[in-house]
């Protein structure tokens, strides 16, 4: 099983050597496909991950060419330290089995995910201006922030379409 993640231009010029052309026709898994985007905390690279059904954000800070060789293993212990932290425990060898393999493709434009990405980003910026510097504040606190903000993820307008994505990814996970 592969686990497909799509990133913007400016990352897929960052690590062009590792993105495939197309998606292979594999299965995905329960956790669909991800997107990924940089920004830049005090000149380190960093990147946030969404998935898109749940808009549940991983953060992988100081991300250098280097880490690109581990970096199916950087996310896989990145999103399992953040699901520890969210206070889902699970078995580190089940959310390996449900990422499977990375594969790194083209952007998919979604547009509905970039705004989710883009906002979260804003909310990163708010809270830099407040506390000084995000270099010094711990990543997996101001990820478990974001995933706990209300989100929409439903198609109408009612008061069970919104969720956190938190509990979207237990629902995902069945906690």
């Amino acid at each position: 099983m592969r686990t497909p993640i799509h990133i913007t231009k400016k990352l897929e010029k960052l690590i062009k050597k590792m993105v495939k052309s197309r998606s292979t026709d594999e299965i995905c898994g329960i956790l669909g496909k991800w997107n990924a985007m940089i920004f830049y905390v005090d000149r380190k690279k960093c990147w946030l991950i969404s998935n898109a059904k749940t808009q549940y954000v991983i953060v992988l800070i100081d991300i250098k060419a280097a880490d690109l060789r581990n970096i199916e293993d950087i996310f896989k212990n990145a999103f399992y330290g953040q699901l520890v932290y969210d206070g889902m425990i699970t078995d580190f060898e089940r959310i390996e089995t449900l990422i499977g393999g990375l594969d790194f493709l083209p952007t998919d434009n979604d547009r509905k995910t970039t705004g989710f990405q883009n906002h979260r980003l804003e909310d990163l910026k708010i809270w830099q201006y407040q506390d000084g510097s995000l270099e010094y504040m711990p990543m997996k606190e101001l990820s478990s922030r974001m995933n706990s903000m209300p989100i929409h993820l439903g198609v109408g307008k009612k008061m069970s379409d919104y969720t956190t994505p938190t509990d979207a990814m237990k629902l995902l996970l069945n906690f």
